[in-house]
């Protein structure tokens, strides 16, 4: 076989696994999209909302639960929730994307992606 087909249909199979990574790679960003995280802080004084791809989607204040004068707390109660929410939405990105490069792996290799 001459060198030139080798190359050529390594350069192809090497195309086709980036596509198929890229395609992945997209549907995984939309599925994470799909998947939003709740967390609080201050008792429920403020609720953050978040997407596993990492954005706030909504940001809920109850001024029954908090004094909205006292900006230093607000500030405070906002910032805790924020990071609870990031984390949490974090930790369910890590689950689904173990999960599609799981399957992508031969057999019995996955499991050195489990925590």
């Amino acid at each position: 076989m001459p060198i030139s087909f080798i190359f050529k249909y390594k350069h192809i199979m090497f195309d086709d696994l980036l596509g198929n990574l890229q395609k992945q790679q997209e549907e995984l960003q939309q599925k994470l999209a799909g998947i939003l995280v709740e967390a609080e802080a201050g008792d429920g004084a403020v609720t953050v909302t978040a997407g596993a791809d990492l954005h706030i989607e909504n940001i809920k204040l109850d001024p029954s639960k908090m004094d909205l004068s006292d900006r230093e707390q607000v500030e405070d109660l906002l910032l805790v929730a924020v990071n609870r929410a990031l984390e949490e939405a974090k930790q369910k990105a890590a689950v689904e994307t173990n999960k599609m490069v799981g399957g992508m792996l031969p057999g019995g290799l996955d499991q050195f992606l489990k925590p």
